[in-house]
């Protein structure tokens, strides 16, 4: 288990109770189980605590835990008959962004999301899940296939933004962008999102430019970083905290301003604490929102999308 900065207490905790059950194998005839028991119910109750009224900056760690499941995890456990589908026809494969064709509980389904990687030789391949132009326009390439046969399409947003290297904005970073965050508002199927962890930028709202944008509940979805604001505004990064409040990054402010649409609850200690929990409890909200839209006729299900996204803003943090 990786803790988090505000998660030393629980460590020390759990740590104990782990060092008296280490302690109970090696002796023989020490029975430690009740202090180690007794320790165990401190530690449930400290997660319970920290957790119960997280800051912005806290769930801004929480969504950067190396632990939480990532969109190939997702993948693995939700879809089914996975085929991935590489390219973007024009300059090659970007290892940020995957998407294929699959069964999403029976339903023939285009998923498309950002991985991270989980160690360092993946997070390098899948350069920590920032995705160059080639990722955004292989992503535009599988909603034209999704329109083209009638498949919904599932986004699982979980990026810092998109790369800012030298090489992307040589190939038309923005463009790409834009591009992407276009064809979601044309294509004529079922567009669902769901942001898994982080929602950075533009990077994130190519892909969530959705008729349904769902959030887990330690995720956060942001025009910029909380370091990257604070360097602007104070000239300094170490203001992050004050960033984060000042952003309205976390799903509960988001979805009283109407920027997304639900909440998806997780475990008790965040997504990392129980992913097969966090991934059945999305599995479960995309679902409901399939379901949902699948009621709604083409031309009526783009003008709503467009409509949706038109009227953002309208509503205030004082609504």
């Amino acid at each position: 288990m990786t803790y988090l900065e505000f998660e030393r207490p629980l460590a020390d905790l759990e740590g104990k109770a782990e060092e008296l059950r280490a302690l109970a194998r090696k002796g023989e005839g020490v029975d430690l189980e009740k202090e180690a028991a007794a320790l165990d119910l401190k530690a449930e109750d400290m997660l319970r605590s920290l957790y119960r009224n997280l800051d912005p900056w806290r769930k801004t760690l929480v969504a950067r835990h190396p632990d939480r499941p990532h969109c190939i995890d997702y993948i693995k456990a939700l879809i089914t008959e996975w085929t991935p589908l590489a390219g973007d026809r024009a300059f090659g494969d970007d290892h940020a962004v995957m998407g294929g064709l699959g069964r999403f509980r029976d339903q023939a389904v285009v998923v498309i999301g950002h991985e991270k990687g989980n160690d360092t030789r993946s997070r390098i391949h899948r350069n920590f899940g920032m995705a160059r132009p080639e990722g955004y326009r292989k992503a535009i390439r599988l909603m034209d296939l999704a329109d083209r046969f009638g498949l919904p399409v599932i986004t699982l947003v979980d990026t810092p933004g998109a790369y800012p290297g030298k090489g992307a904005e040589e190939r038309g970073q923005s463009e790409a962008i834009a591009r992407s965050t276009e064809k979601c508002l044309q294509i004529g199927v079922p567009l669902v999102s769901i942001i898994i962890g982080e929602g950075g930028s533009g990077g994130a709202v190519a892909f969530a430019t959705a008729d349904r944008v769902g959030m887990l509940e330690h995720s956060i979805y942001s025009v910029i970083s909380p370091e990257g604001c604070a360097s602007i505004l104070w000239k300094d990064a170490d203001k992050m905290r004050e960033a984060a409040e000042a952003l309205k990054l976390t799903a509960q402010d988001l979805r009283k301003l109407g920027v997304v649409d639900s909440v998806i609850p997780e475990p008790t200690g965040g997504a990392q604490r129980d992913p097969e929990e966090a991934i059945r409890q999305v599995g479960d909200e995309i679902a409901r929102l399939l379901g949902d839209l699948g009621k709604i006729q083409r031309p009526e299900l783009i003008r709503k999308r467009r409509q949706k996204y038109l009227e953002m803003g309208a509503r205030g943090l004082a609504a």
